[in-house]
């Protein structure tokens, strides 16, 4: 994720957006998952509409959404629930991840998007605390956002919203 994060700062890579089905780009990025959430035993569920086509760079929307889903599975108990759904707003279309994880505190929720942070609490957990704030700045640089709900204990919802135009 660092080399890739360099590379999308420093032009060297360029995002490719162009009309490609979702469905397309979601699986890509839960193929990357697949493995770690069996062996933690947690139910992934997805509900993507298979033929939405949407403005965007397929793989790196796979890459940010890959990053927020590899945090799921991270944070996330053995046998905890992530769910990955899609849905069309008038001008965004919102890809949510939400997961039964630890949550995150409201005052570090601005936090987490900030290049190298992690939490306290985490340092269990293999990272650099660079997956986040690569996340935003692939979706930023299409004209889109990342959101958070979450509260300790109670898990944590991220939201990819992507212009529909």
């Amino acid at each position: 994720a660092l080399v890739k994060t360099s590379r999308l700062e420093t032009g060297v890579i360029q995002l490719d957006k162009k009309p490609g089905r979702l469905f397309d780009t979601v699986a890509q990025a839960m193929s990357g998952i697949v493995y770690a959430a069996e062996k933690k035993e947690i139910v992934v569920s997805v509900d993507c509409p298979e033929d939405l086509t949407v403005f965007h760079d397929s793989k790196w929307t796979s890459e940010a959404l890959f990053n927020l889903l590899d945090n799921a599975v991270k944070y996330t108990p053995a046998g905890g629930k992530i769910a990955v759904s899609v849905v069309l707003w008038e001008m965004y279309v919102e890809i949510k991840v939400a997961d039964t994880g630890k949550g995150i505190s409201e005052s570090n929720q601005a936090a987490i998007f900030r290049r190298f942070y992690r939490e306290e609490e985490v340092h269990e957990q293999q990272g650099v605390g660079i997956g986040l704030y690569l996340a935003r700045e692939i979706v930023t640089r299409q004209g889109g956002y990342i959101k958070v709900v979450s509260e300790p204990g109670k898990g944590s919802e991220f939201s990819i919203m992507l212009p529909t135009k």
